[in-house]
């Protein structure tokens, strides 16, 4: 991307007032400049035809303790514009808003009017100062099925265990759309031996949440993805706290409730989201649909908000086949109101795949290597009748399906059944699951018991253990997929390699190797 003084290297003798449109005699009364106040960078989000959401957040400290950035007790006017090319020779909107203390100094526009299936650049002006500048695209006009969409996505990213080089990779190949499934920080506290220092201790309340976004923002290698493509955001626990279900915490601690309000609010600031994911206290929905065109429809889904507690443990882990509570006919990940929600999408939709943004495996997975079984009551194997409400949906309105999974730190692909209960029972649906941004460290190509768990999961096709992302491109008549792996992440700068490559073909729910 063009830096900001490269950019207006022959452009400066004009001031900036001149360059964004502010009267001069209004940018002469203003108070006495801040330092840089664009260190957390720009970002974009929520594309639709005609729109697409601008986001910044001004910080002049990231790793300030209390959170707001380094910066002053005032409101702070923050201008805008976007255009057609990154040299900004033509301008097609331009406005002002006010970044607030209570918002953490963060900011976001919410534009319309615009082009379908068009590229726009973008960028800030606050206090003297220019943002750098970001990429962002529309969604293509309803009904348009030729244009392909370049889709990547990735979750778990935790700054104490590696360098964020998969998100510079990830930016390398300019997607059209990134969507990031859950785990974007860790609310955990110091490791003992880090391979990077991270600002504050365990995060517990708002303070603590802001701190760890921004030093995630700050980062340069998450601020060049963040700024190549429009996001797509769902979380998962530790955007939270570690294994939460519902209203229920993992370990004691303060109000979970006023914690979990406290985290939504920090998220909602640090990412490009609508006013309509603006939290209402400890509630806030995320789950929600991108249309790009006829050609895919991006469900969103949230399987921590509403669902109900761990089958038989109360807690996260592994359970075995006597396990009967996870077959309970009214269990949900996803609470009534999604489920509904997301039944209606799917019966509705018109697009040539439908695909699922979510957090955790949804195909059944058997973890116990040789005689025996266990299987995750955190995933959807926890929630057995919830997985068949949704599969069944999948079959009767005849959708190509094909389930976006995050969680693991580790690459899958495989095939959905339509009841995994019943041996001769159909695939109905592909999920690929992305591997972690650095979670779990270096991670391994195979691991001495990977071949075992493919040949007791035969509906498993394929498993690679190490750092990086899934990358995809969507046409009418097939989806790409390559997952992209590194080396290493404890060391910055790492090469990415296509560890597996597949296709998947409208009306044949499994992943070809290509």
């Amino acid at each position: 991307m063009i830096s900001r003084r490269s950019l207006f290297a022959g452009g400066v003798g004009l001031g900036m007032s001149a360059v964004l449109g502010v009267p001069p005699a209004r940018a002469a009364a203003r108070r006495a400049p801040l330092p840089d106040p664009f260190r957390l960078g720009v970002a974009s989000g929520e594309p639709t035809p005609d729109g697409v959401v601008l986001w910044t957040r001004l910080a002049v400290d990231p790793i300030a303790l209390d959170g707001l950035g380094g910066m002053p007790d005032r409101a702070v006017p923050v201008q805008w514009q976007l255009a057609t090319d990154e040299n900004f020779r033509h301008v097609v909107r331009r406005g002002a808003e006010t970044a607030r203390r209570d918002e953490a100094h963060s900011v976001h526009v919410e534009l319309g009017g615009l082009r379908p299936g068009a590229e726009y650049f973008y960028r800030f002006r606050a206090e003297g100062e220019l943002s750098p500048v970001g990429r962002t695209l529309t969604a293509p006009a309803p009904g348009v099925r030729s244009r392909a969409l370049n889709l990547s996505f990735t979750s778990c990213a935790d700054y104490q265990a590696g360098w964020f080089t998969p998100y510079r990779r990830m930016a390398e190949d300019q997607p059209d759309l990134i969507a990031f499934l859950g785990d974007y920080i860790y609310e955990y506290g110091d490791y003992k031996y880090p391979v990077r220092d991270q600002a504050g201790g365990e995060c517990l309340d708002l303070a603590g949440y802001r701190l760890r976004h921004a030093q995630h923002k700050a980062d340069p290698e998450s601020q060049l993805a963040h700024a190549i493509a429009p996001w797509v955001v769902v979380w998962d626990d530790h955007d939270i706290e570690n294994g939460w279900a519902g209203d229920v915490p993992e370990q004691p601690g303060p109000p979970f409730l006023r914690r979990r309000a406290e985290a939504f609010q920090a998220y909602y600031e640090n990412m490009p989201l609508r006013r309509a994911q603006k939290p209402d206290g400890s509630a806030l929905r995320l789950h929600r649909s991108i249309r790009w065109g006829a050609v895919a429809n991006l469900h969103l889904l949230d399987t921590r908000q509403y669902r109900d507690l761990y089958a038989c443990t109360g807690r996260s882990g592994t359970v075995g086949p006597g396990c009967q509570e996870r077959f309970a006919p009214n269990r949900t990940i996803l609470g009534q109101e999604q489920e509904a929600w997301l039944d209606g999408e799917l019966r509705r939709s018109e697009a040539t795949w439908d695909l699922l943004g979510q957090q955790v495996f949804l195909m059944e997975m058997d973890w116990t290597n040789g005689e025996g079984k266990g299987y995750s009551n955190e995933g959807w194997d926890g929630y057995v009748a919830s997985r068949n409400r949704l599969t069944a949906a999948i079959d009767a309105y005849r959708r190509n399906a094909v389930v976006l999974t995050g969680d693991v730190h580790s690459h899958w692909a495989g095939e959905i059944k339509r009841d995994h209960q019943d041996p001769e029972s159909r695939p109905v649906a592909v999920e690929l699951v992305t591997t972690s941004v650095t979670s779990a460290g270096n991670g391994l190509d195979e691991y001495p018991n990977t071949q075992v768990l493919l040949d007791e999961n035969p509906h498993v096709k394929f498993f690679n253990g190490r750092r990086g992302y899934v990358r995809t491109r969507i046409s009418r008549q097939e989806m790409k997929v390559d997952f992209r792996s590194l080396s290493r992440v404890t060391e910055p700068y790492a090469p990415a390699y296509t560890s597996g490559s597949f296709v998947i073909e409208p009306g044949r729910p499994t992943p070809n190797p290509a």
